[in-house]
């Protein structure tokens, strides 16, 4: 997919942090990437009058004379008071936070307007917008996400991304630390509370052979690990999604087992609306954990597999599957010399305890 050139509304000057209690309508406006944001015009001046001043003598009137009346003073709400009836929910990530694996309509929907739906109460608005895009690496995030999602000004900003990292021949824990440090420092900086999740490995999800599960998993769970020591760091709402109650129960997951189904995905705005009412950030009713769609007729889902499916397999077969074939050798040279999975599995603890001592430790 090409990236999207949504943008985000001016900032709201003297707005830093979120209101206390994020609320929406029933249904605000919803904009994907390359949509314009809508917004609410700022009130009109109010006429007030101005403050009495005590008089302490009365003169003399002068005869002829006339006092003009007073001028009226303009006054300008509040840019907080303006804010708390409207939330601002910015998405950033990959497939998952794009929808992929949830149609209606002929477009992707996923977890994140379902979660926006659940969020207002009476009386307010919001504005959505959702950068994310299929494909995306965290780099991709901090350089071309990021930017739009900070001027968007966000109260509530979701960063779910990570497992195309792993699935890259240049997957490398330390730059994708400081990639996720770097947009997650940036939207807390504007006030907004952020929304993370880990996520299973994508070797079990598609049921490799343990030789080729092995090393996704290791990358997967440090992946995983940067995500939660982040999530503590800046005070997250943190989903667990690699839990084997989510991995396992396959009916969460679409027919290319890599992307949750629509089942999956309300499970996700479900699990996310939650945690926030649980902080008095949502006050809608939870999205529904029971499909309104048909699922796909396995027409369908074939046709999905020998489109997307076929061409996904394919850029990963010139970028990961050499490599990958490459660890999974190391794998099966160390079982049979004995040693088992022990040796590779230090080498990456010790590359994730670089990389956490390297960001966390500034």
């Amino acid at each position: 997919m090409t990236q999207d050139q949504a943008t985000g509304p001016a900032p709201v000057p003297g707005l830093t942090t979120p209101a206390p209690v994020l609320a929406m309508p029933a249904r605000g406006p919803v904009l994907t990437a390359g949509d314009p944001v809508l917004t609410t015009p700022a009130p009109g001046p109010v006429l007030t009058a101005p403050a009495r001043v005590p008089v302490l003598a009365t003169p003399a009137p002068v005869t002829g004379l006339t006092a003009p009346a007073p001028e009226p003073v303009l006054t300008t709400p509040s840019p907080v008071a303006v804010a708390a009836a409207r939330v601002r929910f910015v998405v950033l990530g990959d497939s998952l936070s794009e929808g992929v694996g949830d149609r209606v309509d002929g477009v992707w929907r996923g977890w994140a307007p379902l979660l926006a739906d659940g969020l207002p109460g009476d009386g307010q608005e919001t504005a959505f917008l959702n950068l994310a895009v299929s494909g995306a690496l965290s780099g991709d995030v901090a350089a071309r996400q990021a930017p739009r999602a900070l001027a968007f000004r966000p109260h509530l900003a979701s960063v779910v991304v990570g497992v195309n990292d792993t699935l890259r021949r240049t997957f490398d824990i330390g730059l994708l630390a400081r990639h996720l440090d770097r947009v997650c420092a940036d939207l807390d900086a504007v006030g907004a509370v952020l929304l993370t999740a880990c996520l299973p490995d994508p070797g079990r999800m598609l049921g490799l052979p343990p030789p080729l599960v092995r090393p996704l998993a290791r990358r997967q769970r440090a992946v995983n690990a940067v995500v939660h020591a982040l999530s503590t760091r800046y005070g997250a709402v943190h989903l667990h999604l690699a839990d084997d109650t989510w991995t396992e129960d396959r009916t969460l997951w679409s027919v290319d087992r890599l992307h949750p189904g629509e089942r999956g995905h309300r499970a996700v705005a479900e699990g996310f609306h939650r945690l926030l009412a649980a902080r008095g950030l949502a006050h809608g009713a939870p999205p529904a954990r029971e499909p309104a769609q048909p699922p796909p007729t396995r027409a369908e889902a074939a046709l999905w597999l020998a489109t997307a499916g076929t061409g996904w397999l394919l850029r990963r077969s010139r970028d990961l599957l050499p490599q990958l074939l490459l660890l999974a050798g190391a794998e099966l040279r160390h079982w049979a010399d004995g040693t088992g999975p022990a040796p590779l599995d230090a080498r990456a603890d010790d590359a994730l305890a670089d990389a956490l001592a390297a960001t966390m430790g500034r």
